[in-house]
């Protein structure tokens, strides 16, 4: 049986969660887990296990990358063994073993047991609902769903991962409990899409009394919803966010375009004045809620006046977070079937460019306007000195991040002590991404 091991994890946070699962399986072997940012070198890992990505070129790129990385690894004698899982392996098994002899074993997206026998252990179906975390103790996302039903059309995770398949209620009740036993205090609620939640098992959208019932987690202080989708919206989530103590006014909500014309070409099931109606019907029922969204620049159909009213609307809205992929053909896709991908990358990255020089703008202003208020945030890491925490208004990884400096903490207190904790700070500076603050 291999001693020890160390998983790195790529792409989403989904991803992040399925390699969360396989973990505690290994784990509960007997099997070491090396820490993901600990050098192989000396280390004396025996396999490394790489859940990989496959949604986007650059994602690929990286997941290929880091297998090169580890057959490096394993020719200069820093481990023995070479797995792979997840996405990448899922949608290309046989070009990778191909390609990539050096790999002892590729599995795919949802072949955990066959790593875990692989590796001399057997499943143990009482831990299923239970994580080895790779996140800071206070937080953790929980994946709610598999899979997606949506036909977009420039998306090729339904190609991978499958029709949508929640999770039950119980189940994922369960698994916040275990997780607030840990330490968690945070849970950010993920899923290709999240508002999507329950249509298969309760024959209709059950996202909002999820919410409720993680609410009622003894623990959880904060719930954070990401991916969710601008269709059919079930306007009875945005009572939820109004109104729970625990829920964070924060919502993911990638719209990727407002033109009637690329909407159409992307079969997002919704049009321009949908869009502006549900975003107007967000800022009205829950005041002051944060807004994070993505948009896709170069897509087939995207003309220069449809991109120039994609700006004029990011002018006029004003989302607090905002984030611009650039179009990339993926094979297999209606897009790529039906589209040709005429719009050159240089232009792509032009108006990407554009668009997020006005983001960077709105971004500089919101932040500023929170100068001089204070906020309860929650406290991340410890950076050189300098504390980094996160208020309601920003997620992990995606958004910018709240600084406190060394010379507010008071006298005596250990800052190694105040991370995973919640303090009262005031903001007293901002630039486009990040706030100065001190503890109050």
């Amino acid at each position: 049986m291999t001693k020890k091991i160390k998983l790195i994890s790529l792409g989403c946070s989904k991803n992040k969660v399925d390699s969360e699962h396989l973990l505690r399986q290994i784990f509960s072997t007997g099997i070491i887990v090396s820490p993901e940012e600990e050098e192989l070198r000396g280390a004396g890992v025996n396999t490394m296990i790489i859940n990989t990505c496959g949604f986007i070129k650059d994602a690929k790129k990286e997941s290929i990358d880091a297998i090169f990385s580890a057959v490096d690894a394993k020719q200069r004698g820093y481990i023995e063994k070479i797995f792979v899982f997840g996405c990448l392996s899922q949608r290309y098994s046989q070009e990778l073993k191909e390609s990539i002899p050096e790999v002892d074993g590729f599995f795919g997206a949802f072949d955990a047991k066959s790593v875990l026998s692989a590796l001399g252990g057997s499943w143990n179906n009482s831990l299923n609902n239970q994580r080895y975390l790779t996140t800071p103790s206070h937080y953790a996302y929980l994946k709610i769903s598999e899979g997606c039903d949506r036909v977009c059309s420039y998306c090729s995770i339904p190609l991978i991962r499958g029709p949508h398949k929640s999770v039950p209620i119980e189940s994922l009740v369960y698994e916040a409990g275990f997780l607030a036993e840990k330490g968690v205090k945070e849970l950010i609620v993920v899923a290709q899409d999240t508002t999507y939640y329950g249509v298969d098992l309760y024959k209709k959208r059950r996202i909002a009394k999820l919410i409720e019932r993680l609410g009622d987690v003894t623990g959880i202080e904060w719930i954070r919803l990401l991916y969710s989708y601008p269709a059919a919206f079930p306007e009875d989530l945005l009572d939820v966010i109004a109104n729970h103590p625990k829920v964070c006014k924060y919502l993911d909500i990638p719209l990727q375009h407002i033109s009637d014309k690329v909407l159409s070409v992307m079969r997002r099931s919704v049009d321009g004045a949908e869009t502006r109606r549900i975003v107007n019907k967000f800022r009205e029922k829950v005041p002051g809620i944060v807004l994070r969204t993505t948009m896709i620049v170069g897509h087939p159909g995207e003309d220069k006046r449809a991109f120039n009213e994609l700006l004029d609307f990011v002018k006029e809205t004003r989302f607090e977070r905002l984030g611009v992929f650039t179009y990339s053909e993926e094979e297999g896709t209606y897009s790529a079937q039906n589209f040709k991908d005429s719009i050159r990358q240089k232009v792509k990255e032009e108006r990407c460019d554009q668009l997020m020089e006005v983001q960077s703008q709105i971004s500089l202003e919101y932040n500023i306007s929170r100068i001089g208020t204070k906020e309860r945030v929650l406290v991340d890491s410890l950076n050189d000195g300098v504390l980094v925490a996160r208020s309601q208004k920003e997620s992990p990884e995606v958004d910018g991040e709240i600084l406190i400096g060394a010379d507010s903490i008071q006298k005596g207190v250990n800052s190694e002590n105040i991370i995973g904790t919640f303090v009262e700070v005031e903001i007293v500076k901002a630039d486009e991404y990040d706030l100065l603050a001190k503890i109050i």
